[in-house]
């Protein structure tokens, strides 16, 4: 069983939602990549007695906690103070640590406030993290059966003491075997019908099967647990990429740079030397500002009038104009302020392709849906042209 990490955020803006803690997501994405089960993220305000109960709690239950927030040099950063208090490790000055945040303000020709050397005191025993980018250090310290870990809380400073000081004591420390996540990323079809579709396919019990939903794209989510046969592993991500067909833009493997649609269409329009030009309406210009950058979008309109008219001829009379492989030209029927029906035409060297979608709610959305669906209807016929051409 793979060794059980908590992380526990402290201070009250993230309690009171006044900022987001993306600093949990981001270190657990990075637990579970190496190997950890993640069980609780906690969050707690700047309250002496509720920052020891917790840490009394988790040296209980964890084998590892990662806590980040509450290391700097004001009155409500109690962080240091809650871990000698919850295991009578008492605060000792740490000489090395205090000179360093003194020659962080040498460095800037500034006098360091009496308040910064607060950040040297450290848990007595405890493993001094030398903070390269800011102020306060971090540290660690065994308690039980559980190793903390304690860093700032500003991502900026946290990443990469994360990257530089702790992952290699995690690895270290730990046997860890990492799972493997391989992700389908589909666009036009809903979690139900994916699940509808997957129905027949038998999901092995140590297969961790999620779906995860966002504007215009669904991730099907298949984590495999470590030493699972590639053979296997292969051979049922292949089985639900058949049955998903071409909704699946995408298939991402752990340790790979994850596809969005973008990068996809960049890869197959670049392979190819192919270039586009389009017209667009609902999307408001989006279209074209998610392909900023590309050298393939040679040409591009926004008519916010164009009712569904003779498409063909707009696309046809496009691809003259501009010389592009690909013509590309988006309509409507229906209100702006109410359910609308897109059409989307692509002139290709082999002829129309056509999709029509049913979009409705708030304009940004039917925007952001207005432009991934004219895009993946170019994705579609990209890969079933590759897949065609490999036959």
């Amino acid at each position: 069983m793979n060794p059980r990490l908590e992380i526990f955020s402290q201070g009250d803006e993230v309690v009171t939602g006044q900022i987001a803690d993306t600093n949990a997501a981001w270190l657990a994405q990075q637990a579970v990549q190496i190997g950890f089960t993640v069980t609780r993220h906690t969050t707690v305000g700047d309250r002496l007695e509720d920052l020891i109960s917790l840490l009394g709690e988790i040296a209980q239950r964890a084998d590892c906690c990662i806590c980040t927030g509450g290391l700097g040099p004001t009155s409500d950063d109690l962080t240091a103070e809650a871990v000698a208090k919850a295991f009578n490790l008492p605060l000792i000055l740490d000489e090395q640590a205090l000179a360093q945040i003194q020659q962080f303000f040498a460095n800037r020709q500034r006098v360091m406030p009496e308040s910064n050397s607060k950040q040297a005191l450290l848990p007595q025993g405890s493993e001094r993290l030398d903070n390269d980018h800011g102020t306060a250090p971090g540290f660690s310290v065994q308690v039980g059966q559980c190793w903390f870990v304690f860093m700032p809380g500003v991502p900026s400073e946290m990443k990469p003491m994360y990257t530089d000081k702790v992952l290699p004591h995690l690895t270290q420390r730990f046997s860890l075997q990492p799972s493997n996540l391989t992700t389908l990323r589909t666009l036009g079809i809903g979690e139900s019908a994916i699940q509808e579709l997957m129905n027949t396919i038998t999901i092995p019990e140590n297969v961790q099967l999620g779906f995860r939903a966002e504007l215009g794209e669904v991730q099907t989510k298949l984590l495999f647990p470590f030493a699972y046969s590639d053979s296997e592993k292969a051979d049922l991500v292949n089985k639900i990429a058949k049955r998903l067909g071409d909704t699946v833009f995408a298939i991402d493997h752990t340790r790979e740079v994850n596809s969005d649609l973008i990068s996809v269409l960049d890869e197959l329009m670049t392979q190819g030397q192919y270039t586009l030009a389009v017209i667009e309406t609902v999307s408001c210009g989006l279209l074209s500002s998610l392909c900023v950058g590309a050298d393939w979008l040679v040409e591009a309109h926004y008519q916010p009038t164009l009712i569904n008219s003779d498409l063909q001829n707009l696309a046809l009379e496009l691809q003259k104009t501009s010389g592009a492989s690909f013509a590309l030209v988006q309509a409507y029927t229906g209100d702006k302020n109410s359910v609308m029906i897109l059409h989307n035409s692509l002139l290709t060297p082999q002829g129309f392709y056509q999709n029509t979608q049913t979009i409705a709610g708030a304009l940004k959305r039917k925007q952001h849906q207005a432009a991934l669906s004219a895009l993946d209807l170019l994705r579609r016929y990209l890969q079933q042209k590759l897949g065609n051409s490999d036959d």
